[in-house]
């Protein structure tokens, strides 16, 4: 497989791609929306409420968190987790931005 060329882009092309890529799994949106539902979440929390082994959710937050979408606190010997809402609002400004777009376009095809 060849390398991205991520130089060819926008730094705000590569962030919004890292954020899609992170989302672009079902469980991560299901551990997204779960974190939206609650004001704070313990891992084991997410693996009763996803259904998955305790490992793959771990991997599964770890994408997220590197991409910045959620961020974790050491509770004991427990990470508590939540989403970052400065993300979000990059994501929600790209978004509203195409249907923006998309509303002054004239019809096409």
């Amino acid at each position: 497989m060849g390398i991205s060329k991520t130089e060819h882009f926008t730094e705000e092309q590569n962030e919004v791609a890292k954020l899609m890529k992170a989302l672009s799994h079902p469980a991560r949106i299901a551990i997204v929306e779960y974190l939206l539902s609650v004001d704070a979440c313990i891992c084991n929390d997410i693996v009763e409420e996803v259904k998955l082994a305790q490992p793959t959710v771990s991997q599964h937050l770890k994408e997220l968190k590197n991409a910045g979408i959620i961020q974790g606190e050491i509770d004991g010997k427990a990470i508590c987790y939540c989403i970052n809402p400065e993300t979000l609002k990059k994501m929600e400004h790209f978004i509203s931005e195409i249907f923006r777009k998309i509303d002054k376009q004239k019809s096409c095809c």
